[in-house]
C-alpha cells in the first residue's frame, strides 16, 4: 500500500484553478462529531494555498487565523488569496476560505528568508517519558474495552472513537481518566505526529501538516478544570502560529498545552510542540467558544 501520509496525498492537496484560486481536492477525510469541518483541515490547507504564491526559499514563521463561518464538509473550499506584500526580507499573503459564496474562514501568513543572529533563547522542554515507553490513543481505548464491567454507554463511546479515522498518531503522556468528573488542571503533554511518511521534502509541507495537527484536542485543554459540565457547543474562534526552527511532522513531537484563561464562554489555550531533541519547534495559541449546561452532571461513578 502507499505508505505516504494521506495529509499529504489527499486532505492538504490543493487543486489550482486560478494563479490564486485553489480548491480542496482530496475528501474531508476525518469530520469531527459536530459536522462541521476540522479547524486544523482549514488552517492547513489555507497555508498550503498561500505556500504556492511564495518563492521555495521563503518559509512560514507565523500566520494568524479567525474562524468566520462553520464549515460544510459535503461541499469543496475555494481558497482565494491575496499578496498583500512582497518584501525583500518578508512576504505577507491573506487568504480567505469561501463555501456556499460566502466567507468562513480568513487568515494572514507572512513567510520570510532565512538570517541568523546571535540573539538566541528558548524555554525548556518538560521532562516527560519518550512515546516508544507510552500506549497510542487507540491502545488506552482498547484497554478499557477490555474491561467486562464497563458501562454500555461509555463502551459505544469509545468504540464510535476508535472508529474515526484521525490522520495522527497521539501518545497522551498522563491520560486522563475519562469516567472520572473530577476538575484537572488545564494542562496536558502528548506525543504526536502524522500518521504515514512525508520524509525530506520543503519545510513549508511539514508547516502546514503541522497546522493540521495543533487544531486537534488543543480547545479541550480549557475544559479539563470544567469535567463536570455537560458541553452544549465549541468551537475554535482564533488560531495562531509561530514556526521556529526545522522540524519533521512525520516524526514524534511532543505538544504541550495549557489553558491560562476562560470566561465569558470562552477559553484560551496556548501551545508549544518540541521536537524530541528538545528544541521548540512551533508555538500556538487559540481562543475558542464554550457554551455548557448551568447545572453540573452528576456523578457517573
Amino acid at each position: 500500500g502507499d505508505l505516504r501520509s494521506v495529509l499529504i496525498t489527499s486532505v492538504l492537496n490543493l487543486e489550482r484553478l486560478e494563479v490564486d484560486l485553489f480548491r480542496c481536492a482530496g475528501r474531508h477525510h476525518w469530520v469531527p462529531a459536530t459536522q462541521r469541518l476540522f479547524g486544523g483541515q482549514i488552517v492547513g490547507q489555507a497555508l498550503v494555498a498561500a505556500a504556492h504564491s511564495v518563492s521555495r526559499d521563503e518559509q512560514v514563521h507565523s500566520l494568524h487565523c479567525y474562524f468566520v463561518r462553520a464549515g460544510d464538509p459535503k461541499v469543496p473550499v475555494l481558497y482565494e488569496v491575496e499578496r498583500t506584500r512582497t518584501g525583500k526580507s518578508f512576504s505577507v499573503r491573506s487568504v480567505k476560505a469561501i463555501q456556499h459564496g460566502k466567507p468562513i474562514f480568513t487568515c494572514q501568513a507572512s513567510f520570510h528568508l532565512s538570517q541568523g543572529s546571535p540573539v538566541q533563547h528558548q524555554f525548556t522542554m518538560p521532562a516527560v517519558p519518550p512515546p516508544e515507553e507510552l500506549l497510542t490513543r487507540e491502545e488506552l481505548i482498547e484497554k478499557f474495552l477490555q474491561n467486562p464491567n464497563l458501562a454500555e454507554r461509555y463502551r459505544k463511546h469509545l468504540t464510535k472513537i476508535q472508529a474515526q479515522d484521525v490522520p495522527i498518531d497521539m501518545k497522551p503522556v498522563n491520560p486522563p481518566d475519562i469516567f472520572c468528573s473530577e476538575p484537572q488542571e488545564p494542562k496536558q503533554l502528548f506525543w504526536v505526529r502524522a500518521r504515514g511518511y512525508i520524509g525530506e521534502t520543503d519545510m513549508k509541507v511539514h508547516c502546514c501538516v503541522a497546522a493540521y495537527i495543533s487544531d486537534y484536542a488543543f480547545l479541550g485543554t480549557a475544559l479539563l478544570p470544567h469535567r463536570q459540565y455537560h458541553i452544549k457547543f465549541m468551537a475554535s474562534l482564533d488560531h495562531s502560529m509561530w514556526f521556529h526552527a526545522p522540524f519533521r511532522a512525520d516524526h514524534w513531537m511532543l505538544y504541550e498545552c495549557e489553558s491560562p484563561w476562560a470566561g465569558g464562554c470562552r477559553g484560551l489555550v496556548q501551545g508549544r510542540l518540541w521536537r524530541k531533541d528538545g528544541v521548540l519547534a512551533v508555538t500556538c495559541t487559540q481562543e475558542g467558544v464554550i457554551r455548557v449546561e448551568q447545572t453540573p452532571n452528576q456523578s457517573k461513578l
